[in-house]
């Protein structure tokens, strides 16, 4: 099987030739936001992560605090099931997501959509960690992954991709979530994080899975 750096890039090669203009927009882009691909706004490893109490598909709240209880936390922050590098991810870390069982660890992945039923119908909800939404990306800004996304890119969503995100998103459709994991201990402290500007690159699920085995 391929590793998540293998898929997501031959989807980039693939971008690449068929829409050379394109990639090399986001390459400028990602270029300027030097800040954000280092991870520089993000919780760092040693802190304290914010709790939060957020809904799922089905309208039911779940919070930090309570998924703590049960041992470490991974939070992967995603912009949507409508992206196919956060299909690419999520597909992957559900390959493996026995294993995170089995370190006693719950996956937790996050996106702005809403929870309505239209959440259920999409491939990521028929996936076994949890989903919930954060509408405004309020924690994805407390967990400083939060990205105004520059209008080269909405362009991109509106025109080309045919993507309405104010309605998907019901809410501000120009803030998304920058790709970042986080392991976050018992104790709610952060383990270890993974944060890129660039949304193209992801952490990989095998590199979750030894820092969990650090943990234990």
């Amino acid at each position: 099987m391929k590793t998540l750096k293998e898929q997501t890039d031959a989807k980039i090669a693939s971008g690449r030739q068929n829409n050379p203009e394109f990639m090399k927009g986001v390459d400028a882009i990602i270029s300027k936001a030097k800040d954000f691909e280092d991870g520089k706004n993000a919780i760092k490893v040693g802190h304290k992560a914010p709790d939060f109490k957020l809904p799922n598909h089905e309208g039911q709240d779940v919070s930090l605090a309570n998924l703590l209880d049960k041992g470490p936390v991974v939070i992967t922050f995603y912009r949507g099931s409508w992206c196919p590098y956060c299909n690419l991810q999520l597909r992957a870390l559900q390959a493996k997501l026995s294993t995170i069982k089995a370190l006693g660890a719950t996956l937790v992945a996050i996106s702005p959509e809403v929870p309505d039923g239209s959440l259920t119908k999409n491939e990521i909800n028929d996936m076994e960690f949890i989903v919930l939404s954060d509408q405004d990306a309020r924690i994805a800004t407390q967990y400083g992954v939060a990205w105004e996304v520059p209008e080269f890119l909405m362009e991109h969503m509106r025109v080309d991709r045919n993507l309405d995100l104010k309605k998907i998103n019901n809410g501000n459709s120009s803030i998304l979530p920058i790709p970042a994991t986080f392991i976050i201990a018992k104790d709610g402290i952060v383990k270890w994080n993974y944060v890129n500007v660039d949304y193209r690159t992801r952490s990989e699920p095998d590199e979750i899975i030894e820092a969990l085995k650090k943990l234990s």
